[in-house]
């Protein structure tokens, strides 16, 4: 750890979620090592003695795989390779921390789809709430095996954040390979000084973000501060530390940060108007005229046939859709009631028009405004 590395006070919390990288978890070809991992599951142990809860969103899966099968030497790098890697792997890192945990331990695996649907959203939280209530660790990954490159979440900084809107966490704790942020890569630039306190996540503070530290991971620090930013946005606060110092580690349990803390924002979105605005959207979107845009603009008004132009892309009733302006700028997200096809057919016409078009109605609207979010709108409660 670096010797100035900031040290202050956590905020409270009552249940937090803390993401463990690749880095930490698995040395290159080696596969897993309960090294670092077994100070943190101390820490969450530590923790639920103290009537706290943690949520684990932990990486190393396809980096445990790959180390089974090191042995062959002409493995690809494609998807398919990937996938039966995290396949392969997933065991191994479920055995790690059941290994080293006082309790028991639950896998999740959460898709693209269990996020963008609002049911099997839902589905995914009551499911997290419940295993909290069995007092059971559950250990959160992205389903890599089925997930394909244009429909991935990316990576478990932002599933994390995620996750911590998804369960009503107090504070998301994101363990990584380096003690804080910097103002600039301190593995490149000797005068970066590490920054305690982030109040707001300004461009300037994105632009100290340097890449991957790790052959292993596929975040850097600037999904950090993505994550962070939903985070914030979802009124919980994010502290960044090195989750390969003992020293570090160890303060948590005492209620402090030797690292970086990035605040909350001043006030919660709603959940619901949170999760349209930062849930993976569909392959597709729809495109309105200039009165529609207009309409919307103003915040309270739903998506009418009549306001349509047309529906690019392939998605399907109940999927999250971009509702893109005249001029092809992204302007809000929201469920449709319908899909590409009905939509296509619904198009310019009246909403009276709907059953005798389709030979059925599932309402006047096709984004209602309880389903929707403007895109520039603050990111706070009204």
């Amino acid at each position: 750890m670096h010797a100035t590395t900031p040290r202050q006070a956590l905020p409270g919390w009552r249940r937090a979620v803390l993401k463990v990288g690749s880095n930490l978890l698995a040395a290159d070809g080696v596969g897993l090592t309960p090294r670092h991992a077994s100070r943190l599951a101390a820490f969450i142990s530590a923790s639920h003695a103290a009537g706290r809860e943690v949520v684990l969103v932990s990486s190393g899966a396809v980096a445990a795989g790959r180390a089974l099968m090191r042995q062959r030497t002409q493995l690809g790098g494609d998807l398919v390779a990937r996938q039966a890697l995290a396949a392969l792997g997933q065991a191994p890192m479920i055995a790690l921390w059941q290994g080293l945990s006082d309790r028991p331990v639950a896998q999740v695996l959460l898709t693209h789809d269990d996020l963008r649907h609002r049911r099997r959203y839902l589905n995914a939280r009551a499911t997290l709430r419940e295993l909290l209530t069995f007092d059971v660790l559950p250990v959160i990954n992205e389903n890599d095996t089925v997930a394909v490159d244009e429909l991935k979440l990316g990576d478990n900084d932002n599933l994390a954040a995620i996750v911590a809107a998804l369960v009503d966490a107090d504070l998301l704790l994101i363990a990584s390979d380096i003690d804080a942020l910097y103002s600039a890569d301190p593995r490149r630039d000797s005068s970066a000084q590490p920054i305690g306190l982030v109040e707001a996540l300004t461009p300037q503070i994105m632009a100290m973000a340097g890449g991957s530290g790790s052959a292993v991971g596929t975040g850097g620090m600037r999904t950090k501060l993505e994550a962070a930013s939903k985070a914030a946005a979802a009124g919980i606060a994010t502290a960044l530390f090195d989750g390969g110092s003992e020293e570090a580690v160890q303060a948590l349990s005492q209620g402090q940060l030797h690292g970086t803390l990035i605040q909350a924002g001043r006030s919660r979105m709603q959940a619901r108007k949170y999760w349209l605005r930062h849930a993976p959207a569909a392959p597709g979107h729809l495109r309105v005229d200039a009165g529609a845009a207009h309409a919307l603009a103003g915040g309270r008004a739903s998506l009418l046939p009549g306001g349509i132009v047309g529906a690019v892309g392939e998605f399907h009733r109940g999927d999250m859709v971009e509702i893109v302006s005249p001029d092809g700028t992204p302007m809000a997200r929201g469920l449709s009631q319908y899909s590409a096809a009905e939509v296509g057919r619904l198009a310019g016409g009246h909403s009276r028009e709907i059953a005798e078009r389709l030979g059925y109605s599932f309402g006047d609207e096709v984004v209602h405004r309880d389903d929707l979010v403007l895109l520039d709108a603050p990111e706070s409660s009204p």
